[in-house]
Formats: structure tokens, sequence, C-alpha cells
């Protein structure tokens, strides 16, 4: 999942979830994207700091970007936003907590475990754990199915 920082034309800005890059354009070139606050199909990517994956899998905000002047506020939260940020963080919540339930925490070992159960080594279970960027598209290369488990942001503090 990825989140952007978006306007519309009429300098309302918002942020949106999308699977992936792609996902954001094509459903901006379908114009399914639309300001929650006016209405407006007419929606860009704003200017925003990346997020910094660590080796520990914790992740920073790189340095801030100013952003110009005569940029708008940002509006007020509405509460239909509000309760879909609510639902969604809930959703992601309880798919972590199932992982965690019912998956063997294998740590840093998760690269060589998951490689192990695709080619057949050792019986498959289900497993979570640590992996580098790298690690992981390396194992998506081989054609190892692998995701990341979703992180909160109240998981940070």
């Amino acid at each position: 999942m990825i989140r952007y920082s978006l306007h519309c034309d009429k300098d309302h800005a918002f942020e949106s979830w999308f699977q992936n890059s792609g996902a954001y354009d094509s459903q901006v070139k379908r114009k399914l994207v639309t300001c929650p606050v006016c209405g407006s199909a007419k929606v860009e990517k704003a200017i925003m700091a990346p997020r910094i994956v660590g080796k520990k899998g914790r992740d920073r905000i790189a340095a801030p970007v100013e952003a110009p002047a005569e940029a708008a506020p940002a509006p007020e939260a509405t509460p239909l936003l509000m309760t879909q940020e609510r639902e969604l963080r809930s959703k992601l919540k309880e798919l972590r907590d199932h992982i965690v339930k019912n998956a063997d925490n294998v740590g840093e070992r998760f690269p060589n475990e998951a490689r192990k159960m695709h080619y057949g080594d050792i019986e498959h279970r289900p497993i979570y754990g640590e992996a580098s960027p790298e690690e992981a598209r390396a194992l998506i290369d081989e054609g190892v199915e692998v995701s990341p488990i979703p992180v909160l942001p109240e998981d940070r503090n």
C-alpha cells in the first residue's frame, strides 16, 4: 500500500491510500479519485516527504519538504474520512493480529524459511518475520509469495 498526499484543482488537500502507483494512475485516469471536500475529479499528487525503512524495519520520515507559500491550508477532517480511516485501520489491525496469532515468527530467518518452503525442502506453514527490501525483492523475483504485514501509525509510538 502507498499513501499519497493529494490536492484538487480548487486547492483542497487530502490523503488517500492505493495498492501501488499504477493503481493511483489508473484510478485518476478513470476519474475515480475525487476530492472529499468539493467532489472534483481534477486531482494531482502533492509534494510529500518519503518514508525510509531502516534495517530494523522501523521507518522514519525524511527531512520535511517545505510547501509552497501559496499552498492552501489543509481542510479539517470530514466525518466520512474519519469513519473510513477508522474502518481501514481496524481491518488492518485485524489482519495483522490474525497473522501474528496464526503464524510462526521466524524473525531474521524469514527469507531462508520462505525459500525452503517454496522449493519443498520443508513443510509449508504460515510464517512471518523480517526481511530487508532487497531480500523481499529477491524472494518475489524467485516466485516466492510474500507480503508485508500492515503497520499502523500507533505501532510506531
